[in-house]
């Protein structure tokens, strides 16, 4: 059985529709949802929320470049959550520090943290304090920091999609994927099952253009960066 969402709108009339199965509710919601994150729109302008931080463990893996991973932490420190970078390139993700400001005494906000790729203790996840660990491991990530509690996500971060990562991709509860070679179109093809058509769709997407797969989910969304966003991540653009 599936269920049919409304894409949120401020607007009063009736917004297009998709449809997926029910336990992805919690995985793309209307917009004022708790825990969302508005990433864009659709071709129609009508803004799209994914409730990446919500009440159960959540997997993402993000095909794409470091634009589109540091706009999604961005957006989930706007909404409160706290940051936990793993990464073998600190340097690249220097900027979200810098965006969470200081501590009245001076000191750099806790709430973003960069971290090397080893196992480490996480800040525990709640409500009041959802967690997100974006985890920069190269295409092939090693699990070292698998959502185990109800708050907490953990973001993958692929820079392309390698035949070594299917099982991290299938685990995941929601993938993002930007523009991708035709190689790698067709591995994504053979991973997921799509059809031709939508193998084709991953090859032209444009800079600022994301689908978002799921169970019976093939959403396209138009990234929308703020002039705030602008200036700390730059232009809207594909790779690193």
């Amino acid at each position: 059985m599936s269920t049919r969402v409304r894409e949120g709108s401020a607007r009063t009339e009736v917004a297009p529709e998709f449809i997926v199965e029910p336990e992805l509710l919690d995985a793309i919601s209307p917009s004022g949802d708790r825990g969302g994150i508005v990433l864009g729109s659709t071709t129609n302008g009508e803004p799209l929320t994914v409730s990446a931080l919500r009440a159960s463990p959540t997997r993402i893996v993000l095909v794409g470049g470091l634009y589109l991973a540091r706009q999604v932490a961005l957006r989930a420190m706007a909404v409160g959550a706290w940051i936990v970078v793993a990464t073998g390139r600190p340097a690249a993700w220097q900027m979200l520090k810098h965006a969470a400001g200081t501590q009245a005494d001076g000191r750099p906000s806790p709430h973003v943290q960069i971290r090397r790729l080893s196992p480490v203790e996480l800040p525990r996840p709640s409500e009041n304090a959802p967690l997100l660990v974006m985890h920069d491991g190269g295409p092939t990530p090693q699990d070292l920091f698998p959502p185990r509690s109800p708050w907490q996500t953990t973001v993958y971060v692929l820079p392309y999609l390698h035949p070594q990562a299917s099982s991290t991709a299938n685990a995941s509860d929601l993938v993002f994927m930007q523009r991708l070679p035709a190689g790698q179109a067709e591995l994504a093809g053979r991973m997921w099952s799509l059809p031709p058509h939508l193998v084709q769709q991953l090859t032209t997407l444009a800079d600022d253009q994301v689908i978002a797969l799921g169970r019976n989910l093939w959403q396209p969304i138009r990234l929308v960066t703020t002039q705030s966003e602008q200036q700390i991540l730059g232009p809207i653009r594909r790779g690193d």
